[in-house]
């Protein structure tokens, strides 16, 4: 769990917050600037147009259109256009383990609109599986195009932090040089605190004396996943909404949580969904030769748990 904590208050950079909710979580956002260059309304704005392009709740929304319609194409606004080349590249970097056609499987195990009563039986896995998988995608132009009416998106692994990216140029492009936008957990900072310092992000760490890491700042996002977040018990088992898209069950590994360190809250929070399924020496491998990108990774060994970090993490592990 990411926690945004406190910042000073300079008398020449006065500090504005606003507070809300969006996409199904809370939003936090604060800044310093000489006026209050940015309001509330702006922000609600901003986020409502992102809604109206990737919200799987709002049936009037462009990809609601894609995943219902019957013609096989629809022609992608900026946003989408982002997200969707974003995650073709990374689906390709993770070798198809970040996949976002996996919406009728996080529907089959439960964590779409219907709850579930029962694991589902492996004839009806392998029915959707077969409509899984970003290579069933393909561009063209400006036209998001599928091999098959059945393949539906679910872009909810990356759009939260597309959206903080957006808000944070929202800011940029408004004069505002320090700010930390915080949306669902994802972080994006640019700038200092008032009193010239990096922003500093905790994170909760799973040992007795409950003690977090401390991490600075400055111009970088964070994002954070774990396998407590968005679970159910079922068959005395913990189900969670991590699906593996290969092979349509949910994933099932001793990661306990993944915090990814990154230029743009978007990378970020992608790849905590990759790291969330992969073993520590294969997450390890990925992130120390992906540029930009650190992870920090608590799993558990021998009812233990354990920590590991990527080559270049701990340089912004406060002391």
């Amino acid at each position: 769990m990411l926690m945004g904590l406190g910042c000073c208050v300079h008398a020449q950079q006065p500090k504005f917050v606003m507070e809300g909710r969006a996409q199904g979580t809370t939003y936090h956002i604060l800044y310093y600037h000489p006026y209050a260059a940015v309001i509330q309304k702006d922000i609600d704005s901003v986020l409502n147009v992102i809604d109206l392009s990737m919200s799987l709740y709002r049936k009037e929304s462009l990809i609601s259109h894609f995943n219902t319609q019957s013609e096989d194409c629809v022609e992608m606004d900026p946003h989408m256009a982002n997200v969707v080349r974003k995650s073709l590249a990374i689906y390709q970097k993770s070798k198809g383990v970040f996949d976002v056609t996996v919406k009728p499987l996080v529907q089959l195990w439960g964590f779409g609109p219907e709850h579930i009563n029962q694991y589902p039986h492996k004839h009806e896995i392998d029915s959707v599986l077969q409509f899984v998988g970003m290579d069933k995608l393909m561009l063209r132009g400006k036209k998001l195009c599928r091999k098959s009416k059945n393949v539906s998106i679910d872009l909810n692994g990356i759009a939260q932090g597309y959206t903080v990216d957006v808000l944070a140029d929202f800011l940029s492009s408004k004069r505002v040089t320090n700010f930390l936008v915080e949306l669902g957990g994802e972080i994006r900072t640019k700038g200092t605190k008032a009193d010239r310092t990096p922003f500093q992000v905790g994170i909760e760490r799973p040992d007795t004396e409950n003690r977090s890491l401390v991490l600075e700042l400055k111009n970088l996002a964070v994002t954070t996943s774990g396998n407590y977040q968005k679970s159910f018990d079922m068959e005395g088992k913990k189900i969670h909404h991590h699906i593996n898209p290969q092979t349509g069950y949910p994933v099932q590994n001793n990661i306990a949580s993944v915090t990814v360190i990154a230029k743009t809250a978007m990378d970020a929070d992608a790849y905590d969904n990759v790291f969330m399924a992969l073993s520590v020496e294969k997450g390890l491998q990925l992130a120390n030769s992906t540029k930009n990108i650190e992870v920090y990774i608590i799993y558990k060994e021998n009812d233990l748990f354990k920590e590991a970090f990527s080559k270049g993490f701990s340089q912004y592990i406060k002391n």
